[in-house]
């Protein structure tokens, strides 16, 4: 099978073409595994983070990519969830151990044996790649493959933030970073919650712009002061800078959601500027996301159905993977990329 391969790690200012074309055995399933061949793959930020060394593969090479959809093209021995043939996704979370504390209480995205999908083992950057039965969602009806590619990471990881900023309780919600995430959460605060109030925070014009165009009701510089004081507030950034930008609009009491794996270290000066009384004080909390849950995937996929969600997306080849990468990272196109196979 053709695959696009990560062989070592580097940054994009030294390495514009970190992947490369690869011809490799076809996988095959073990025990309650499926084979699915891949019709298309989500670019997401974590790959980013995975070539320049924020969250390292433990080995390489690897095949990143963990936004995946394709079709069953075989099962091993004792999976029966999925028939040859079905329509199939898998995101980030490729395993976990099932038996510790965080999995029985439906934490597994906190298990110490947690797996990710195209890091800690080979993702769909491919034409094909295998997952146990277990990891693997149904695609509802009515999306395309490359539609459903951006829910699988960019939709459930910014539905797990979106639980997490209590948006229930809040009557003002502000976005910091407005790429494949950023406007999927604010497609579903506009459906679930429309009387809150959505500030977007965005280094980008075209990004406020089409903040503005999807409801929000302001939109700025990362630098910039909201109108009002915010509730809660999600970055998606992969900087320090907006951290301490955001915490500055924060209401008194409220909680500031980093949904970001890594943060860049040639930015972590910008820490030095962050002062307690001005920054934190009163009550203002921070909080991570760490991973997904298999029910996040699972309850965005139904929410998504509801919603008749329909990412805005561009489309590259395989082949055209690093170029999506880099357009990724200089913020060339807004909405998500994905990779469609031939």
């Amino acid at each position: 099978m053709k695959a696009m391969v990560l062989k070592r790690l580097s940054s994009f200012e030294e390495n514009r073409r970190p992947l490369e074309l690869a011809d490799l055995p076809d996988p095959v399933p073990a025990e309650k595994e499926i084979l699915i061949k891949v019709s298309a793959c989500g670019i997401c930020h974590t790959e980013l983070d995975e070539i320049e060394g924020r969250t390292a593969p433990p080995h390489l090479p690897v095949v990143p990519g963990h936004q995946v959809v394709g079709r069953v093209a075989g099962t091993g021995s004792g999976a029966v969830k999925f028939s040859v043939g079905d329509l199939v996704g898998v995101g980030w979370i490729y395993s976990a151990c099932g038996t510790c504390r965080f999995c029985r209480e439906g934490s597994e995205n906190l298990c110490r044996e947690f797996r990710a999908t195209g890091r800690d083992v080979d993702g769909g950057y491919a034409e094909y790649m295998t997952v146990n039965e277990t990891y693997a969602y149904h695609i509802p009806d009515g999306f395309e493959d490359v539609e459903a590619a951006p829910l699988l990471c960019a939709g459930a990881i910014g539905y797990r933030a979106l639980r997490l900023a209590g948006i229930v309780n809040v009557q003002t919600l502000g976005l910091t970073g407005f790429g494949a995430s950023g406007h999927l959460v604010l497609k579903m605060v506009r459906h679930q919650y429309p009387d809150v109030r959505v500030c977007v925070f965005a280094r980008s014009a075209k990004e406020r712009t089409f903040a503005l165009e999807l409801g929000a009701l302001w939109a700025g510089d990362t630098a910039d002061e909201s109108p009002e004081k915010l509730d809660s507030i999600i970055d998606t950034t992969p900087a320090w800078t907006p951290v301490v930008e955001a915490l500055k609009n924060l209401e008194r009491g409220g909680r500031l959601v980093i949904n970001a794996i890594g943060k860049e270290a040639s930015d972590k000066d910008a820490l030095l500027r962050l002062d307690y009384p001005f920054h934190l004080w009163l009550e203002k909390e921070i909080k991570s996301v760490a991973n997904v849950c298999r029910s996040d995937v699972k309850e965005f996929l139904a929410l998504a159905v509801e919603m008749d969600i329909k990412p805005e997306i561009r489309e590259y080849s395989l082949e055209e993977a690093n170029e999506a990468l880099v357009d990724l990272k200089t913020g060339k196109w807004r909405g998500a990329k994905v990779l469609r196979m031939k």
